[in-house]
């Protein structure tokens, strides 16, 4: 033993005098002295160019007031919330950061790749922790309230107790086969157009859409048994478990290429080629595509968790929460589940459209910013900019009319429910209102999709082997979605959407107002449903119209293969192969792989493909493409299979997606069936409802099929809305058990309470409404012996001053009010959309059009005292012998005696008028003359001025005791008088030597002008 001691000693130092040398020569070779200061820089400049990345996608995309193009509108679907997006952001840095460190230390060492042994466990943190990937990577802190028993979490987490993040919001799909990448790590199948597999290149997707997959819209068969209700559900179902966010740049990384112009694999760009005959992009040769993120931790980032290739490659995020637990409703984050709900609500309601209703019905609320939006706008002149989407638990809840239906549906169900129950249990909270109507709204979901779709696609004999009876929860079982199911699998469903959206009239006939449409012009149209008829036209079309019927060589209409998310005249997108290209990009086995998964035969020849496909046509062309069974897309693979009897898929898919719906059924705690999520009454009452119910408490309808999946034929096939069996709500109404001395509370002020634990040691769970908080324990525990605290209190919280950051934009101002705040501005400012940024109305302040007008009223009271003092100042003394009157400028004026005649100037010799004469002379002032005459031009009331007409040499007087015109009003300024014809002749001659010989001055507009010889 001692030798054998000795031998170990001997060894341990003769490695440590050799090994530690060279790791610090490694670190001095790499790093040199400023090691961390090194990597931070390395990681900054990869913040830098991910964010400028991000932050041209952002101001291309979301700066454009244009129809946005097909590929944007896809962008728009996949992107992620907030929780998601700052994850993805992390993911991007860290993977960048290590490709930089991996550049650097391969230069360096002269190797392809670097140890592992020369990326000290500092770095590697330093890396983790700067990157902001870190806080993800570690697992969830999970309460231990009772309520943490009752109700599942927003975010999915802590449902397995030793595994809290299985089946968790923004972690990464399962993984039932490892992934296969060109490198090893994160490189997709197709990244190298020349590398060769099986001894074949990969066919390009668009032209394996082309050859295979699209069909004309006039060419698809429709499914005899099942309504395209059948179809909607399983769309909404997976956007209930599944969203894998695309990057968030949509610019490489490197080099800062736009995604959408350019057609070479720069990541996260991973362009779709076109042959040579057709066109994608503006005077391109591909369709944009945008690789999916990167979880954190995974792909060549693994490199910093020991793992230098295959053990830890690339793997996607799951931006939702894995459970059927209606996230499609309440969202997957806290930050989104609080936009949705109606806090002011006492009955834990959610979120209504203000603007809009339904015949009395609520409407999916409108996105606020500063969420991007990117809906079609209602046709008009009130341009191309986008309009508002709906908000929903799921950011594609406006894809397309039939979605939106759904999605407002359950908005209907759940407010219906909660308002309910908070009536019959007035001692309960809005917040336990809210939780036990979410908790029935997550139930029947579980039961529409286990009980009534599932069967129908997978056939009553693969949903007994893959699935089958429910033997309770099972710790062991992780419910994670798996990438094959969420990538390739369930998107069987898009060879069954119909190319047209069918909206019925009140007899399920075709509706004279609104004509089928589309799926081209239906697609983000929001206004559809606002302005054409509601939700009842649709829910009728869905309900008594047949789903696409998926058949081998009719696959996928050419709405989607030629115009998905087209809304302008030019664009294209192929959601076949954005399907095909996904896939890759996931690095999904090929088709054969899964089948072997599957425990199916592996197929090696163009005869095993005929067999298992049932058309040797369809069968023939994929061998083409593909060259080998190997290489085939697993997506077009499982799509091409003959269906199994009574189902509506081939046994791949049903495998696969059997497999997965039993993970989700037995690896959920809180299913509905579970023991102790509900009470034996009320899983009976759960069991007799359904989606028919569902639509008869939500709709217009009076009847509906009593299966809402099988196509029915009106009326022979619906039943009234009275013989569709409900809930009994009764069995839901809480009442402290016998046995407790301790009573209910009569109420809380500003909140409530809830029961909660097992018989003998019960629990009070306090809660108050939004905007106030608990004063006191949280939890009261009541037993035979009495309460064990006293019940806490509900105070008022002062968002403007406890809130960080503050609930109001700088720019507003905070007041606080009971239970809530306001945001003000201070005038000519207003509160944006937001309802806590000020924003400039365009406006001048009241307080300043108050000092405009005062100023004016001042300016012109000064001004015309002014002028007054002038006048009378400038004619004291002088008299008028002549009678003068007013007239409204189109009169004569008024002689002295009653005689009528005007009185002119004439120059020396000239000729006197006729005696008698009268001219019409508007406000004239008048006299008899023989030789002369004076005349007053133009009294014109508007401008309070007369105006001369200037006939020969006109010269201007101001006549000030006897005016035509005083300051604007036709009223005399004295009694009249009167002037004789020489004295007019000596004003005229003393004016005009006063000033030159030209023009004599007027004060208040009175010409008197002297007329030229004739």
């Amino acid at each position: 033993m001692r030798a054998l001691a000795v031998l170990g000693v001997t060894l341990v130092a003769a490695c440590t005098h050799s090994f530690f040398p060279f790791l610090l020569r490694g670190k001095d070779l790499l790093w040199g002295r400023s090691r961390d200061s090194a990597v931070i820089s390395i990681v900054e400049e990869s913040r830098r160019r991910v964010d400028a990345a991000i932050y041209h996608t952002m101001k291309r995309d979301l700066g454009k007031r244009e129809i946005p193009r097909p590929s944007q509108l896809l962008s728009f679907s996949k992107l992620p919330e907030p929780t998601s997006r700052a994850i993805a952001r992390a993911a991007e840095i860290m993977e960048a950061s290590v490709q930089a460190l991996k550049t650097s230390v391969s230069g360096k060492l002269g190797q392809s790749q670097p140890p592992t042994d020369v990326l000290p466990e500092d770095v590697l943190k330093t890396v983790a922790n700067v990157s902001g990937c870190l806080p993800y990577m570690l697992p969830p802190r999970c309460p231990k309230t009772c309520l943490a028993n009752k109700y599942r979490l927003i975010t999915g987490a802590c449902n397995n107790r030793d595994h809290p993040r299985w089946g968790a919001s923004n972690t990464a799909l399962a993984r039932w086969l490892p992934p296969t990448y060109e490198d090893g790590v994160s490189e997709p199948r197709g990244w190298n157009p020349h590398l060769r597999y099986n001894g074949f290149p990969l066919p390009p997707v668009r032209e394996v859409t082309r050859q295979v997959i699209q069909v004309p819209n006039e060419a698809v068969t429709e499914d005899d048994q099942y309504s395209d209700l059948l179809m909607v559900w399983g769309q909404y179902i997976d956007h209930d478990i599944a969203f894998t966010p695309q990057s968030t740049s949509k610019a490489a990384f490197g080099g800062g290429a736009d995604c959408q112009l350019t057609c070479e694999n720069q990541n996260p760009c991973f362009p779709i080629q076109l042959p040579t005959n057709t066109s994608g992009t503006a005077g391109g040769a591909c369709l944009p595509f945008y690789r999916s993120s990167a979880a954190c931790g995974s792909g060549i980032q693994g490199a910093f968790f020991g793992n230098l290739t295959s053990a830890n490659p690339r793997q996607q995020m799951n931006g939702l929460t894995s459970f059927l637990d209606a996230s499609t409703v309440y969202g997957s984050s806290p930050a989104l589940e609080k936009q949705l709900r109606n806090w002011t609500s006492a009955e834990g309601l959610l979120r209504v459209n203000a603007r809009y209703r339904d015949t009395g019905r609520a409407y999916l609320p409108f996105t606020r910013p500063p969420a991007p939006t990117a809906c079609a706008p209602e046709p008009g002149p009130r341009g191309t900019a986008g309009a508002p989407c709906f908000l929903a638990g799921d950011g594609r809840a406006s894809e397309v009319p039939a979605l939106t239906a759904v999605h407002t549906l359950w908005l209907r169900e759940h407010n219906r429910l909660a308002s309910a129950l908070k009536a019959l249990n007035a001692h309960w909270s809005a917040d336990t209102a809210y939780q036990e109507a979410r908790k029935v709204v997550g139930a029947l979901h579980q039961i529409i999709t286990m009980r009534d779709y599932v069967p129908k696609v997978l056939g009553p004999e693969a949903f007994q082997q893959h699935v089958g009876l429910y033997k309770g929860y099972d710790p062991a079982v992780d419910p994670t979605v798996s990438n094959v199911f969420s990538t390739a699998a369930f998107r069987f469903g898009h060879a069954t959407v119909h190319p047209l959206v069918r909206r019925l009239d009140a007899r399920f006939q075709e509706h004279p107002g609104l004509p089928p449409l589309r799926l081209q012009d239906a697609f983000f149209s929001p206004w559809r449903l606002l302005k054409e008829g509601g939700l009842d036209p649709l829910m009728r079309g869905l309900l008594a119209r047949p789903a696409k019927l998926q058949v081998q060589d009719q696959l996928m209409n050419e709405e989607l293969t030629e115009r998905l998310f087209v809304l302008g005249s030019s664009g294209r997108l192929d959601l076949a192969s954005i399907n095909l290209q996904r896939g890759r990009d996931h690095g999904l086995p090929g088709y054969n792989a899964w089948r072997e998964f599957c425990g199916l035969p592996r197929l090696e020849t163009r005869a095993d493909l005929r067999a298992a496909m049932a058309n040797a046509s369809i069968a023939g062309r994929i061998m083409d493409l593909y060259g080998h069974p190997d290489n085939i897309d697993v997506w077009l693979g499982g799509l091409a299979e003959t269906f199994l009897p009574q189902a509506r898929t081939g046994p791949l898919f049903a495998c696969l997606i059997g497999k997965q719906m039993k993970a989700l059924r037995d690896g959920d705690r809180f299913w509905w069936e579970s023991s102790g999520v509900f009470t034996e009454a009320q899983r009976r009452e759960l069991a007799r409802h359904s989606l028919s119910r569902v639509i008869c408490d939500n709709t217009g309808l009076p009847s509906v099929p009593a299966d809402a999946f099988q196509i029915g034929r009106f009326p022979w096939d619906f039943e009234s809305c009275e013989n569709i069996p409900g809930l009994n709500l009764d069995m839901w109404r809480e009442a402290l058990p016998h046995g407790d001395t301790c009573s209910l509370p009569d109420g809380v002020d500003n909140g409530g309470f809830a029961l909660c634990g097992e018989s003998g040691r019960y629990v009070l769970v306090f809660s108050c409404r939004h905007g106030f908080q608990l004063q006191g324990q949280e939890q009261v525990a009541c037993s035979p012996h009495g309460a064990d605290l006293q019940p806490p209190v509900c105070r008022d919280i002062n968002e403007c001053e406890d809130v960080t950051p503050p609930p109001c934009h700088p720019s507003a101002r905070c007041r606080n009010t009971k239970g809530s705040f306001r945001c003000e501005c201070t005038d000519p400012y207003v509160l944006g959309e937001d309802g806590r940024t000020c924003v400039d109305s365009g406006r001048l302040p009241n307080a300043s059009l108050v000092s405009i007008v005062l100023g004016a009223l001042l300016v012109g009271g000064l001004a015309g005292l002014t002028w007054t003092a002038v006048c009378r100042w400038t004619h004291k003394g002088r008299k008028a012998s002549l009678p003068v009157a007013e007239t409204d400028g189109r009169g004569t004026c008024q002689l002295g005696r009653g005689a009528r005649r005007d009185m002119r100037v004439p120059q020396p010799g000239a000729p006197a008028p006729g005696a008698g004469q009268v001219t019409s002379c508007g406000p004239f002032i008048s006299q008899r003359a023989a030789d002369s005459r004076v005349r007053a031009e133009n009294c014109s009331a508007s401008h309070g001025k007369l105006n001369s007409k200037r006939g020969g040499n006109a010269i201007p007087v101001a006549l000030h005791g006897s005016t035509c015109c005083y300051h604007g009003t036709n009223r005399l300024a004295s009694p009249p008088q009167t002037w004789t014809p020489d004295r007019a002749v000596a004003v005229w001659e003393h004016l005009t030597a006063s000033h030159g010989g030209s023009r004599a001055p007027s004060l208040l507009g009175m010409s008197i002008a002297r007329e030229p010889h004739p």
